[in-house]
């Protein structure tokens, strides 16, 4: 077992925290149903967690939401289509696992781990850049990246990173060398990065576009729990609109 529900509590402080809800609304209140919270927010978020669900974003289209359950909110291309006067632009719907606790992968053989910015930098710059995008890996501040042959100044194969969340959580992203892919280098970066964050005292968090099936096929063979989803749409605020 990868999570312990003993540990949800510490997930929803983490987001009650982080989406501006009202202290215990998410981590003592009733722990099903849908949450709702107005927010002056240049975006608008669904969240599913285990039984619970949470919408927050600006109170007019919160008003609209009213009437649509937990599967329409879930779709993304519904909420682009409720969000179409507000400028609307799509973010995505993410997939949310987390770990409390992880087995060990030992490396076939003696590897290097560089945790410097340069190694990741340079991996990036061998990968699309949509993959690139979508991980992440500058925004992440503990970055753990496999170097070719164990050598240190040999070049990086894959990194995994991550960043605290509410000083609760680890939200962790991996990236491969195209030319490395499918051989379990990020399965093998995930786990050190995943281990780093539990010896620190976070609980790990695995967010993944649920159209990548990469990546979950990832969070399945490490062991994460699948907790819910987050569906969220920016939008287009008066600023932008007058520029």
């Amino acid at each position: 077992m990868t999570f312990d529900l003993s540990s949800s509590p510490i997930v929803r402080l983490a987001w009650e925290r982080g989406l501006n809800l009202p202290a215990d609304s998410l981590v003592n209140g009733n722990q099903s149903g849908r949450i709702t919270h107005a927010v002056q927010s240049p975006s608008l978020t669904f969240i599913r967690l285990w039984d619970q669900s949470i919408l927050t974003g600006p109170q007019h289209l919160l008003d609209v939401a009213e009437s649509l359950d937990d599967d329409e909110l879930s779709d993304h291309s519904i909420m682009l289509r409720l969000t179409k006067n507000d400028g609307g632009r799509g973010l995505g719907t993410q997939g949310l696992y987390y770990a409390d606790d992880l087995a060990l992968h030992q490396p076939a053989d003696t590897v290097h781990v560089s945790t410097s910015s340069q190694a990741a930098q340079e991996l990036e710059a061998l990968c699309p850049p949509d993959d690139v995008n979508d991980v992440g890996l500058a925004h992440r501040a503990h970055k753990f990246t496999l170097m070719a042959h164990g050598e240190p100044d040999a070049g990086p194969l894959a990194c995994s990173a991550y960043s605290e969340y509410q000083g609760l959580l680890a939200q962790v992203g991996t990236l491969v060398s195209p030319d490395f892919r499918r051989q379990g280098l990020g399965r093998l970066a995930t786990s050190i990065a995943a281990h780093e964050a539990l010896a620190a005292g976070l609980i790990v968090q695995w967010r993944a576009d649920i159209n990548n099936a990469a990546a979950h096929a990832l969070a399945t063979s490490m062991g994460f729990s699948v907790a819910g989803l987050q569906t969220q749409v920016s939008l287009q605020t008066d600023q932008t609109r007058r520029k």
